[in-house]
């Protein structure tokens, strides 16, 4: 991983057009060639970003981030105050709390209850970023690949995103559609998720647990 604090402007050209005046920032590369721009606030969240795969061509006072799909970041780098290198070694990866847990076991036992006809390949699909909660088939053969969280919110849709990117470079996989499953869903992850072309589906773990029943309630 590089970590790069510097006094830079940043120009993004693809989807739409975004610009953030000069101002000092951490620049951060990661392993998976994923580049991202943050400034001391927002959290964990970026300014900007460009997801992998993506090319990275630094010239003196610029750096130019592409990906396959045509969009461009461009960091005009106009003072460095730090640049390091960490290599951070191999992740074990996030460990699910209970409930989640148990979720993504339910749903691998009950698929239909995210889609009719929708049937479980595998859990835990690796790709080279993590795996893949559940790897699926739906009726009609398409692959499926589905992200379970207890709260569905944009993180969760990024995950997915980055997943599917991955997955549909494997011509035995492709064309892959994604599906986030949670017990509940920000309004901000499912506009994100519609813009992406991914199902958002909320589920009831009581219901998946059997403890229960829809159809004995009277509203």
């Amino acid at each position: 991983m590089r970590l790069v604090i510097a006094q830079c402007r940043v120009n993004y050209r693809g989807r739409l057009t975004a610009h953030l005046p000069s101002a000092r920032r951490l620049i951060l590369v990661k392993a998976d060639g994923s580049v991202s721009i943050h400034a001391d606030d927002r959290a964990y969240k970026p300014l900007n970003w460009m997801s992998p795969p993506c090319t990275i061509e630094e010239a003196p006072g610029v750096w130019r981030v592409r990906n396959p799909a045509g969009e461009q970041l461009d960091i005009e780098v106009e003072e460095i105050f730090h640049d390091s290198h960490h290599d951070l070694g191999p992740d074990p990866g996030l460990t699910k709390d209970g409930v989640e847990a148990h979720l993504q076991q339910l749903l691998a036992e009950h698929p239909e209850a995210l889609e009719p006809g929708l049937t479980v390949v595998q859990r835990e699909f690796p790709t080279a970023i993590g795996p893949v909660d559940l790897l699926c088939r739906d009726a009609a053969g398409q692959t499926v690949a589905v992200e379970v969280k207890r709260r569905g919110e944009i993180e969760g849709v990024e995950q997915l995103t980055r997943y599917l990117t991955l997955l549909n470079r494997d011509p035995r996989l492709a064309p892959v559609r994604g599906i986030l499953a949670a017990q509940s869903i920000r309004p901000q992850a499912r506009t994100l998720a519609g813009d992406r072309g991914i199902s958002c589906i909320t589920v009831d773990y009581d219901v998946l647990r059997g403890l229960d029943d829809p159809s004995s309630r009277l509203f």
